[in-house]
């Protein structure tokens, strides 16, 4: 595992672009054009980031662009209706949503942070089926469907209780903060297992076969 430092490194550019930057051009073509000019200059940063990976050569993932039509289908009701409210209000749902996900897998064994973990992190079988492991990945399933509920709890209170302006950045600041924290513990635990699992496969005599992990 990188270190923590290195990680963050590597993620800043992209939450810029795809949390920081997309609400600043959005609030800034809100505040001088209005409700529509905000939509069109959303829409317009997401197919401009778009356009320009192309032209530089580095792909557009399959995931990118059903995210721009996302975008798009958002503006256009939002646009309907003339409400920013609608605009927002769909993905706070859609993180509602994925909360659920999280908390279902768990009583259902199937952590959803482990699918996600093996879907970025190819991890050996036998690594996965160590019960420090499962144990791990149920824990971590429980707190990210918890820090998505308190997401989406944030979200609404403040979508309705407060403006736009408001909402944006103090609703992103929170947010970001939850999320981090999150993030931080999760890589802190899973460093914590990693050691552990180790220490044991390390301790153990030689030739001798691993114990059976619990069902």
């Amino acid at each position: 595992m990188p270190r923590l430092t290195t990680l963050l490194r590597h993620a800043l550019p992209r939450f810029v672009e795809g949390v920081i930057a997309p609400v600043a051009v959005f609030y800034a073509a809100f505040a001088l054009l209005g409700l529509n000019g905000g939509l069109a200059a959303a829409v317009t940063w997401v197919y401009g980031g778009i356009a320009w990976r192309w032209w530089r050569g580095h792909g557009v993932s399959a995931m990118l662009v059903l995210a721009a039509l996302g975008v798009t289908v958002r503006a256009a009701l939002a646009a309907a209706t003339h409400s920013a409210v609608v605009y927002f209000l769909q993905p706070t749902l859609g993180t509602l949503t994925v909360s659920m996900a999280f908390l279902a897998s768990v009583p259902l064994r199937r952590p959803l942070a482990q699918k996600l973990a093996t879907d970025m992190v190819p991890l050996p079988e036998a690594f996965l089926r160590h019960e420090r492991v499962r144990r791990f990945f149920l824990r971590i399933s429980l707190l990210w469907s918890l820090v998505f509920f308190a997401n989406a709890l944030i979200s609404l209170w403040m979508l309705f209780n407060e403006s736009i302006g408001t909402y944006l950045w103090v609703r992103t600041g929170l947010v970001t903060a939850l999320g981090a924290a999150a993030a931080a513990v999760s890589v802190w635990g899973f460093r914590r297992c990693l050691r552990h699992v180790t220490g044991e496969h390390a301790a153990a005599p030689a030739g001798a076969a691993p114990a059976p992990s619990a069902a």
